[in-house]
């Protein structure tokens, strides 16, 4: 019998409405137990998802910094509920475990625990820090995990080259199309209600937008109806509801009558949308900018190959090459320490090191430049 209270216990208090933390301290004061083994029921299900302040699209490094925002779902009595110790405005140390929170979700079956949890997922907020929310809402949609065939191999087989967001589509594109489109509408219908406009230059919200979603474009027609907006797509229509308000992180509405609940944020020209752990920066633009913006060429990413850039946030313990130094693939470049773990960074390819950019004891950034190299 371990006897030690796990991370899981949860899932266990969710199926058998025991509280085991209370139920060990009062065994621990002399107590006896209030019950014999064949009452413990096991009612449902339940299934837990470890919020932790990690990337997932850097092989799971851990992230540290402060939580700009906070928002977990709402908690629903045998249903949903969120054990944590953090708070807004507070600071993901290097120096302790990553983990943010436990999400724990209870249903009558399998099912009905798994879609609770992909809504609870989608109504978590978490800003300043990575997290590994995308990854977790992946995983409730995967089609494996969905059917009970996984085992510990899971995330290798299906995730060889490590896991990408951008990479998982969305069932739905319309939908995050549409919800960009709800929000631009909204901020612009505000915009146009401006006191103090000179009189002849107001602008009049038109009904027709173009949704770029990466290199996938939407010819949207928007008209009004109670609570929202009917959507037309090419043969299309459905109807976005929604009491959402602009600067709210969380959209909760309806998408032809079925509830959704999406993360939404103006980020500059660009909306981005996360449901189900897939993340999009859509740009809403009426037809005649759509055409213009086509016409322009695109921005070069700039070259970091010379670089050794700092894949995590955290101490730099060792710098193990010096300027001028000939360096083979697979040597080590240096070591840097976050959350309880030492980090080993090694060179790709052969290499000469052209300067130090960083010293040994440096709190480092993610993505800050350690190495140049020749």
């Amino acid at each position: 019998m371990n006897t030690r209270l796990q991370v899981e216990h949860p899932v266990t208090e969710m199926i058998t409405g025991l509280d085991l933390v209370e139920l060990m301290i009062r065994v621990a004061a002399g107590e006896k137990l209030p019950f014999t083994q064949k009452d413990v029921k096991r009612e449902g299900w339940a299934i837990e998802c470890r919020i932790n302040a990690e990337d997932p699209l850097r092989g799971f490094l851990p992230s540290s910094g402060r939580l700009v925002r906070f928002l977990p779902p709402q908690e629903i009595a045998g249903a949903v509920r969120v054990d944590t110790g953090v708070h807004e405005g507070g600071e993901i140390s290097i120096h302790y475990d990553p983990m943010i929170a436990k999400l724990v979700t209870h249903g009558a079956d399998r099912d009905e625990a798994i879609r609770r949890m992909r809504e609870a997922l989608n109504a978590l907020v978490i800003r300043g820090v990575s997290s590994n929310i995308a990854f977790q809402a992946a995983l409730m949609r995967h089609p494996r995990f969905v059917a009970g065939r996984f085992d510990t191999g899971f995330i290798a087989e299906e995730y060889p080259k490590g896991f990408q967001p951008a990479d998982l589509g969305h069932p739905r594109p319309l939908l995050l199309a549409a919800t960009a489109a709800f929000a631009r509408v909204r901020y612009i219908e505000r915009a146009v209600r401006t006191t103090g406009q000179l009189a002849g230059h107001g602008r009049r919200v038109g009904s027709g937008w173009v949704v770029l979603l990466g290199r996938e474009r939407y010819a949207l027609e928007l008209e009004r109806v109670e609570g929202g907006y009917g959507i037309r797509f090419g043969g299309e229509r459905h109807e976005l509801k929604s009491d959402w308000r602009l600067g709210e992180p969380v959209f909760h509405g309806t998408w032809d009558g079925a509830s959704v609940t999406l993360q939404l944020e103006r980020r500059g020209l660009t909306y981005r949308v996360i449901h189900d752990g897939a993340q999009v920066d859509a740009i809403v633009m009426t037809a005649r900018a759509a055409e213009l913006l086509a016409r322009m060429s695109e921005k070069a990413a700039p070259d970091l190959s010379r670089f050794l850039l700092s894949p995590m946030p955290g101490l730099l313990r060792e710098v193990a090459v010096s300027p001028g130094l000939e360096v083979k693939a697979g040597e080590k470049l240096a070591v840097i320490e976050a959350m309880k773990m030492e980090n080993i960074l090694k060179a790709d390819s052969d290499c000469v090191v052209d300067a130090v950019l960083a010293k040994a004891g440096d709190s480092v950034a993610v993505d800050q430049p350690i190495l140049r190299f020749r």
